[in-house]
């Protein structure tokens, strides 16, 4: 059940670049609003219910929080530029090479080796990833920057995942999303004070994509990435966002009439197959985790 929840998520993520295509505004400043309705939404419930928590915690989760916020910042004002410059599908796919930053991090840090048994089906989810980013069309002269960008957001990326494994452990998944969320929008807001960027007159249409941002792709996306990694390996989480090229491309023939080609539909397909069988082969070992609730 907590996979096909985390799995969920993934859905509510990959709507981020239909998000996305859909602004006019900077990307600096589209994160930026992303993050500050996400720590709007995300303080009801902490300063309803968690008070005793967020009174409780230690200056070692306070820092950590900060961290991981900041690199979530970094990750978003990544993701959307690489967005901008290159195609959909190549973003997407790029960002989510994660995985491999998170399985090294997760053997550097954590010891937490990813075992040789599932070499194959991550390395099969990625490759039917890199074949989707293939079959769309080229995004322009400025694709290779794009790539490269979106490689910096998947960097960033894998550090605030490895950072939030630490964390969930001690902190709810609503306290830590709240401060985690509440340090991005400061880091996003330091980025365009320091850049010179206007911080408003963008219009409504703006504003009300970075709410739906906030509701689908961060409340009901990574927030349920931050309650998987209570319960889930850090690497298993990474490797089931590869499928979010499969949603995106699903997402873009139901909105916007691109119809995928075969190549899509190979890779969507590799992707899934991958996915399932990592997710079957470490499956005994996330089974034997205790039941907790956040």
């Amino acid at each position: 059940m907590k996979r096909l929840i985390v799995l969920l998520g993934v859905a509510g993520v990959s709507l981020s670049a239909v998000f996305v295509r859909w602004s006019t505004a900077p990307s600096l400043i589209l994160a930026l609003y992303r993050m500050a309705f996400s720590a709007a939404l995300m303080a009801v419930p902490v300063l309803a219910g968690r008070r005793r928590e967020l009174k409780s915690l230690t200056r070692r989760d306070v820092l950590l929080c900060l961290a991981s916020g900041l690199f979530l910042g970094i990750h978003f004002a990544a993701y959307f530029g690489a967005l901008r410059a290159t195609s959909i599908a190549s973003a997407v796919v790029l960002v989510d090479t994660e995985v491999f930053f998170v399985a090294a991090a997760s053997a550097l840090f954590l010891g937490q080796r990813l075992p040789r048994r599932t070499w194959p089906a991550v390395l099969l989810a990625f490759a039917g990833s890199a074949v989707v980013a293939l079959a769309d069309s080229a995004a322009g002269t400025n694709a290779l920057l794009g790539d490269l960008i979106a490689l910096a957001g998947a960097a960033a990326m894998a550090v605030y995942t490895m950072i939030g494994t630490v964390c969930r452990q001690r902190l709810s998944t609503s306290v830590y999303t709240f401060l985690v969320y509440t340090s991005a929008a400061a880091t996003l807001l330091a980025a365009a004070l320091l850049s010179g960027t206007p911080l408003a007159g963008y219009g409504p249409v703006n504003g009300l994509t970075a709410l739906g941002m906030a509701v689908c792709c961060t409340l009901l996306g990574h927030n349920v990435f931050s309650w998987g990694l209570k319960y889930l390996p850090p690497a298993f989480i990474a490797t089931v966002k590869l499928m979010e090229p499969v949603f995106a491309s699903v997402w873009g023939l139901l909105l916007f009439g691109e119809r995928p080609g075969w190549l899509t539909v190979a890779g969507g397909a590799a992707v899934l197959l991958g996915v399932g069988l990592y997710a079957r082969t470490i499956g005994g070992d996330a089974g034997k985790r205790e039941e907790r609730e956040p």
